[in-house]
């Protein structure tokens, strides 16, 4: 349950002048747990137990501020630092706020704008689509939908509108999308960052669920072909049907011209691969893929779920392979209370990273707590 720390009602002096109420809530999330995995290819086989933080949830605490100026418009803030619980050390590249930090306003009539960092549009989206809501390691979608993978994205500005018979719709433009890149990007001129275009359109009804979304990276002037550099795009739809008795999921997703890691692929590079941090350019490169998921409520504490994804590129330009790549994934939460969960979960990928016959193999439990 999230704690609200300030809540507070100020008065002026003179009379018949009133300041709007302001609340600010401090939340978080621990996640711990113990796994093994094991990487086989050819030529080599590495494995290992070890402590897991952040499996099926990132670890997290924040703060989240709201402002009432009247008539409906709010001012909002959100600052979420990530860190991994086993060590103690501050995630996203040991960002303060690496999770997210934004500022904006939001609307009951006109919607929410808000500027800072935070995940694309895809990732909010087909996080609510994913049987393991883009978590979990490699058997979360982001791994074959790359756009998917928990995103974040630098000096974003995002408009989302409200919902409107069950439609809602977000725009967002990155004027630089990773400040950490030392590529040529952070110049003055505005050619000289790497630009992110990041949009999506849902319907929600009821048990259905349907979702679009399209990025692009613009990269720097600076990249191999300046200005006619290649540019990694995604396009993607998928959706749920609730049953109540299972949820079924699918969604299928075109990258071309390079990739959006995210947080978790690994991908070894070809000699026409170009890397600007969350983003691999690969002039040429396209990759169909495809998911199907389902989760099945056990009781009233107790879920289910599985997923198949594949991605099927079409040449070697990436990585210099073109293997199909597979990953088949199931897991299982049990909650103790409304706060505190445990789970586990199995996933098995082959022609991980595209590359031909290398495997990747993790099995996983731990224990989750919200506050």
């Amino acid at each position: 349950m999230k704690k609200t720390l300030l809540a507070v009602s100020l008065t002026a002096a003179c009379a018949g002048v009133a300041h709007a109420e302001t609340a600010v809530t401090l939340y978080g999330l621990i996640d711990l747990g113990v796994g093994y995995e094991r990487v086989r290819g050819d030529g080599f086989h590495a494995s290992r137990f070890s402590e897991m933080s952040g499996t099926s949830s990132g670890s997290r605490w924040g703060l989240r501020g709201v402002e009432d100026l009247g008539d409906g418009l709010s001012a909002v803030f959100t600052l979420e630092n990530g860190f991994t619980a086993n060590n103690g050390k501050m995630a996203q590249n040991s960002r303060l706020f690496g999770r997210q930090a934004t500022l904006g306003l939001d609307s009951k009539s006109w919607g929410r704008l808000e500027f800072g960092r935070q995940t694309n549009m895809a990732s909010k989206l087909f996080g609510q689509i994913d049987p393991f809501a883009i978590s979990y390691n490699s058997a979360n979608m982001g791994t074959t939908f790359s756009a998917m993978n928990t995103m974040r994205v630098d000096n974003l500005v995002l408009y989302q509108t409200p919902t409107i018979n069950g439609f809602k719709f977000g725009l967002g433009y990155s004027f630089n999308a990773d400040d950490t890149l030392n590529d040529g990007s952070g110049k003055f001129n505005t050619g000289g960052n790497n630009r992110e275009i990041t949009t999506g359109l849902s319907y929600s009804n009821g048990p259905l669920f349907l979702a679009a979304s399209y990025d692009r990276l613009n990269p720097t002037d600076a990249a191999v072909g300046g200005k006619n550099s290649a540019r990694p795009t995604q396009y993607a739809l998928g959706g749920y049907y609730d049953f109540e008795v299972v949820k079924v999921a699918a969604a299928v997703s075109q990258t071309r011209d390079g990739w959006f890691v995210g947080q978790s692929l690994a991908i070894s590079p070809s000699s026409d691969f170009q890397n600007f941090g969350n983003y691999h350019s690969a002039n040429g490169f396209t990759a169909t893929s495809t998911l199907l998921g389902a989760t099945v409520p056990i009781g009233a504490v107790t879920s289910v779920f599985g997923s198949w994804q594949r991605a099927d590129p079409n040449n070697s330009k990436l990585t210099g392979d073109d293997k199909t790549f597979n990953v088949y994934a199931a897991g299982i939460t049990y909650n103790l209370s409304k706060r505190t969960n445990l789970y586990a979960y199995a996933s098995y990928a082959d022609n991980y990273a595209f590359r031909d016959g290398v495997t990747d193999t993790v099995v996983a439990t731990g224990i989750r707590h919200r506050f």
